[in-house]
């Protein structure tokens, strides 16, 4: 059955909006060159360090915009969320800064790392559940606790206020570039963060080409796109735990389906190379999720020559217990 569209889109009034509530609690993360990628390739390629926010991921901007918005009610009743770890996280310091009550339901598979920084950042304010295997899991059971409880659900990427916030981000580029962006390539779980910023791109710097790269073991958006219709895949590889849902969010579908340029994938094995890569070279200790965006380039060598290029590094909460992992798949491809 195909959805029927939405109207919704991301101001470029409601995204200033949510920048202005982020003062004080995000920061203007750097624009910077890696030499490194730009030899490679012969462009300029330019990382957006998402990867330096407090919680190491951007997914605060849109959590905290989400809860700040709510009403003094919904506010003392509590929020609840659902998430692979990094949502969490910002909803976990979200309520530690604005002192809400917090249930978070996160898979089983969870990454330690992952887990210990949702308890840390929340401290008293939050209690943590862990159920099922999957993001999907999670979100069922945290939405039906939601509901029962009469508590608000914080959705990690299908909400209006979620997306404004992560719409900030294109923001913060577009006054951050000295030049014009030829390519800005966006990782894509669930769809927030390139429904949000691609609106953005597109009102601001329309001839940026936007590029959307999902794991090739998660590619909810791609199979949307060919088939016209959000759809739900019938399972996922959940080693890109920050990026692998089943199905993405309804309103950033439609969003992104009009202004991408294309979405590509990308295998566990270039991501694990690229995560090894900025280790190694960079110094950058990258997610899975992450370095997605950088895995892509490969596949573009051929077009980004002489180009400036952007590639959002979305997170760096990699737990050093998966190193053994990510070099097995690295060696294997």
């Amino acid at each position: 059955m195909i959805i029927k569209g939405s109207t919704y889109k991301p101001t470029l009034k409601s995204v200033e909006a949510a920048a202005n509530s982020l003062k004080g609690i995000t920061a203007v993360t750097p624009l910077l060159k890696n030499e490194t990628y730009s030899e490679k390739f012969d462009s300029n390629i330019f990382l957006k360090r998402e990867d330096l926010q407090k919680v190491r991921s951007y997914k605060i901007r849109g959590a905290y915009n989400k809860i700040v918005n709510l009403t003094p009610t919904r506010l003392a009743n509590g929020i609840v969320c659902a998430s692979a770890g990094n949502h969490a996280q910002g909803v976990a310091l979200s309520c530690f800064k604005l002192g809400v009550k917090g249930t978070i339901f996160v898979p089983e598979t969870t990454p330690l790392q992952k887990l210990e920084r949702i308890l840390w950042f929340g401290k008293e304010q939050i209690e943590l559940k862990l159920h099922g295997s999957t993001f999907d899991d999670a979100n069922t059971k945290a939405i039906n606790y939601a509901n029962k409880h009469n508590k608000t659900f914080i959705p990690p990427f299908d909400d209006e206020k979620i997306i404004e916030g992560q719409a900030t981000i294109a923001l913060e580029l577009i006054a951050q570039a000295e030049n014009p962006i030829d390519y800005l390539f966006i990782p894509v779980g669930g769809g927030g963060l390139a429904a949000g910023v691609s609106e953005i791109f597109k009102l601001m710097s329309p001839k940026t080409k936007l590029i959307g790269v999902e794991p090739d073991g998660a590619a909810s958006m791609s199979l949307s796109f060919t088939n016209n219709c959000v759809t739900t895949l019938k399972q996922i590889s959940k080693f890109v735990d920050g990026a692998s849902v089943k199905r993405v969010g309804k309103l950033n579908y439609e969003i992104c389906k009009n202004n991408l340029s294309e979405m590509i994938t990308v295998k566990d094995h270039e991501i694990c190379k690229c995560i090894i890569d900025l280790y190694n070279n960079d110094a950058i200790v990258a997610e899975p999720a992450g370095a997605l965006s950088i895995a892509a380039l490969d596949s573009y060598k051929n077009f980004i020559k002489g180009k400036n290029i952007v590639c959002i590094l979305s997170g760096s909460n990699n737990d050093l217990n998966r190193m053994e992992e990510i070099k097995f798949k690295a060696k294997n491809s």
